[in-house]
């Protein structure tokens, strides 16, 4: 487990945050500030935030990400150390997701704080350690750091684009699933598990479904809800170490779409938006699980192989292309498996099947997660991605090879499920 690192000194959520920020940057002793945005969010509230910076007394410089879409890449990491001064500063994100985590490991990377001022509840990131980027064509999370701050304008929030909002929606619900899979990966891979932090987590789950017409009206209530939910799950994966709490195979999936559609120069999709889809999916692959009986599942697991490495390693060099080499390094303790080894992975599912029946009846049924998706504006579909059949299924085939982790996926692998 990694470090987890400095937890966020103050979070304000209301109206007035400008003069809020201002205050805080003050009692700080701050002189410099570099505010990084892109054109949308410069225009949302990064100018507003220069002027009033700037009449304050601070040195403020702006670095507004251009392009119709910023990416977390080598290019727009650059393109931010490069135009940061030399001197000591204070980085404020001005932005949802890729902004913040732009400017989390730019700023990580100088040995600097950074303030997060989100201009859309849209991503769980803003309070976490961890910066999903894309590094040669493949998407990896760099532990970084967490903002000392977070200030967030209702005025702000309600003016982004419902889809943003939505999409913050969407990415909340992905914890159904990734807990599960968490849960899951504790019982058969063992790996560690807290559950005091799967319990915060879905507590904020439960303040967004619960509220699921506030948010789809983006009232404040709503939208501070939300939020404060985002934050939350944020800090559990900050508390825990990595991004274990929040990310499961539904987000394997929306990660392998990203990088396709990267691959193939296609627009993006907002990954709120792609994880929403992708718990869905998930969601439906536990309801199947939770039909199995245990002699059905003490005979699949008798008739399952030992994945050969050269079929996998085929499969995953057809499904990833150029970025194949370090997906396979990444997949290397499945990979690398022996019989011996496998055998106690079938029998670790077997001796805890009323345990995996457990952890799968705790995730909603498919149906209920689409309705509440549906209420909120997200999508619940692939085609509504603008996904065609085939590239969904690649996503479930193929994107739990990204990380190193048992989730139901590789279950259902085992169980011969995952065609069917």
């Amino acid at each position: 487990m990694q470090s987890a690192g400095k937890a966020t000194q103050w979070t304000y959520i209301g109206t007035g945050a400008v003069e809020e920020l201002v205050q805080f940057l003050k009692e700080q002793g701050v002189s410099t500030v570099v505010l990084v945005s892109d054109k949308n969010t410069d225009g949302a509230a990064g100018a507003e935030l220069h002027r009033r910076l700037s009449d304050g007394g601070f040195r403020s410089e702006r670095v507004v990400l251009a392009g119709d879409e910023v990416i977390a890449d080598e290019w727009y990491l650059a393109k931010v150390l490069v135009s940061a001064p030399a001197e000591n500063c204070v980085f404020v994100a001005v932005g949802a997701g890729t902004v913040t985590d732009i400017t989390r490991l730019v700023s990580h990377r100088m040995k600097v704080p950074f303030v997060s001022y989100p201009t859309a509840a849209s991503v769980d990131g803003f309070a976490s350690i961890g910066a999903p980027v894309v590094l040669d064509g493949v998407k990896i999370t760099l532990i970084a750091q967490a903002p000392i701050a977070i200030f967030a304008d209702l005025n702000v929030l309600k003016s982004a684009p419902a889809e943003l909002t939505a999409a913050g929606f969407g990415d909340m619900l992905g914890k159904l699933t990734s807990i599960a899979d968490w849960r899951l990966g504790n019982l058969v891979w063992e790996e560690p598990y807290e559950a005091s932090i799967a319990e915060r987590t879905l507590t904020a789950v439960k303040l967004c479904t619960e509220n699921v017409g506030e948010i789809a009206r983006r009232t404040s209530l709503g939208l501070e809800g939300l939020l404060e939910a985002l934050i939350e799950s944020g800090t559990c994966m900050l508390d825990f170490g990595t991004s274990r709490p929040a990310s499961g195979s539904e987000h394997h999936i929306s990660h392998y779409w990203e990088m396709r559609l990267l691959q193939e120069q296609r627009p993006a999709i907002l990954h709120g938006a792609k994880v929403a889809v992708a718990t869905a999916m998930i969601a439906d692959l536990y309801d199947r699980i939770r039909g199995l009986s245990r002699a059905e599942v003490k005979e699949r697991l008798e008739r399952s192989p030992l994945p050969g490495r050269e079929s996998e390693v085929q499969a995953i060099r057809a499904a990833y292309g150029p970025t194949a080499e370090s997906v396979i390094a990444e997949h290397e303790p499945f990979l690398g498996m022996t019989e011996a080894q496998y055998d106690r992975i079938k029998q670790r599912i077997a001796d805890h099947w009323n345990d995996i029946l457990a952890v799968s009846a705790e995730v909603p049924q498919a149906e209920f997660i689409r309705t509440q998706l549906h209420r909120a504006g997200a999508p619940t579909t692939p085609a509504e991605l603008g996904l065609g059949e085939e590239e969904a299924q690649a996503g479930f085939l193929y994107g739990h090879y990204l990380r190193n982790r048992f989730t139901v996926v590789k279950l259902a692998r085992m169980l011969d499920m995952h065609r069917e």
